[in-house]
C-alpha cells in the first residue's frame, strides 16, 4: 500500500490507549489463531463498515445495488439506530467505513452521522461516485471532519467511463472532485484525504496513463487500480475481465477455465477485525456478502458486543478455520489485489 505521511499521521492520531490495547489483543488472538488452527478471539473490531443506503443512481453491471437485485430489504440507515450503536463501540473502535453497498450521499443524514463518529475521535472514510459532491455539500463534506474520500473513477473519457458506470456522467465526477479539492484550500484542511479508486476493466485498461495524470491535474492526494470482482468469471458475459494480469483477479487454469488468484487459505484477518453493518442492523462478516447471506446477528435485537462473540460468529470463525473454499462469499475474494500510485 502507498504511504502517505499526513493520512498515516491523521490515522495514528486517532489512537487511544484502549484502542491500542484494543488492536493489541485482536493482532495477538489472530496470529495464536494461525498458529495453532483453533479460532481464538480476544478484543472488539479496530474497524466497522456502516451502510448508509441501499439505494444508488448508477446501474453498474456486477453490481447489486446498481442492478436493484437485492434479496434483501434496501432502505436507509437511520441517525438514531447509527447512534445507538456507535455510542456502543466507539471506545474500541479505530476505523469506521461509511460504505457497504448504494451511494452514500443519498442518505440525506450522511454527513450529520459522519461528524458524530468524527466527534467521538474515530477515523472515517466513505466511497462515493461523486455525482452529489455539489459545491454546498463538498464544503459541508470538508466540514464534517470525514478523514478519507474515495471517489470512484472508472475512465477518462464519458464514452468509456458509462460502459461500467452506466448512467453516469463523468463530468459531474470530475466537478465533484474539484470542489473537495478547492473547499480542502479554502477552509485549510487537511482532510479528507481524498484517491481515485480506478476500477480496471477491459473497456477502460487503455486508460490507466491518462487517470494518473487526470489525477494530477485535479490535485487528488492519491490513485489506487482495484481489480474488478466479476460474478459469472469463468464466462465473463460482460466482457470484463482486463487483459493485463497486474490488474485481473482471475487467471486463466490448465484447463482452460477462468479461476480466482486468491489462495484461499483457512485463515481470514478480517473475520478477526472488522465487519459490515447493514442499514438496518444486520452484521455480517465482510464486504463480499453482499446479500446478507450470512447473519450473523442483528444489532435491532442484540447489542453489538453480544454479537462478535455469539455463536454464530464462532461457528462461522471455526468454519472458516478448516474449510474456507467452501465459504461462497470466499470464492470472489480481492484481498491483497490491489495496486496503489503516487
Amino acid at each position: 500500500m502507498y504511504f502517505n505521511l499526513n493520512d498515516t499521521l491523521n490515522l495514528a492520531s486517532k489512537f487511544t490507549l484502549r484502542r491500542l490495547w484494543n488492536a493489541a489483543k485482536v493482532v495477538t488472538s489472530f496470529q495464536i489463531t494461525r498458529i495453532t488452527k483453533k479460532p481464538v478471539q480476544w478484543g472488539y473490531p479496530i474497524s466497522v463498515s456502516f451502510e448508509p443506503t441501499t439505494s444508488c443512481n448508477l446501474r453498474c453491471p456486477e453490481c447489486p445495488s446498481g442492478l436493484r437485485a437485492f434479496t434483501r430489504p434496501t432502505g436507509m440507515l437511520k441517525k438514531d439506530f447509527f447512534r445507538q450503536t456507535i455510542d456502543d463501540i466507539y471506545k474500541d473502535l479505530l476505523y469506521l467505513i461509511f460504505y457497504f453497498q448504494g451511494e452514500p450521499f443519498l442518505n440525506p443524514d450522511f454527513l450529520d452521522m459522519v461528524k458524530y463518529a468524527h466527534d467521538k475521535g474515530i477515523y472515517t472514510a466513505t466511497s462515493t461516485n461523486a455525482h452529489y459532491l455539489t459545491d454546498e455539500k463538498a464544503k459541508r463534506t470538508v466540514e464534517s471532519g470525514l478523514d478519507r474520500l474515495i471517489i470512484s473513477i472508472d475512465g477518462t473519457t464519458q464514452d468509456v467511463y458509462k460502459q461500467y458506470r452506466v448512467g453516469g456522467n463523468l463530468e459531474k465526477v470530475l466537478q465533484g472532485a474539484r470542489n473537495i479539492v478547492k473547499w480542502k484550500k479554502e477552509l485549510k484542511s487537511k482532510t479528507p484525504f481524498v484517491f481515485f479508486q480506478f476500477l480496471v476493466v477491459k473497456p477502460n485498461e487503455h486508460q490507466i496513463e491518462d487517470i494518473k495524470q487526470l489525477a494530477k491535474e485535479i490535485g487528488v492526494d492519491q490513485i489506487r487500480f482495484k481489480t474488478a470482482q466479476v460474478y459469472d468469471y469463468e464466462n465473463d458475459p460482460h466482457n470484463l475481465i482486463p487483459t493485463i494480469d497486474k490488474y485481473s483477479r482471475y487467471r486463466m487454469g490448465k484447463d482452460g477455465k477462468m479461476k480466482s488468484k486468491s489462495g484461499l487459505g483457512n485463515h481470514c484477518w478480517k473475520l478477526w477485525h472488522a465487519n459490515v453493518i447493514t442499514w438496518d442492523g444486520l452484521v455480517v462478516p465482510c464486504c463480499f456478502d453482499k446479500d446478507a447471506m450470512h447473519r450473523l446477528g442483528n444489532l435491532q435485537t442484540q447489542s453489538f458486543k453480544e454479537i462478535w462473540n455469539n455463536d454464530n460468529y464462532k461457528q462461522f470463525r471455526r468454519e472458516l478455520m478448516t474449510s474456507r473454499k467452501n465459504i461462497d462469499i470466499c470464492a470472489n475474494c480481492s484481498e491483497g489485489l490491489t495496486v496503489w500510485e503516487d
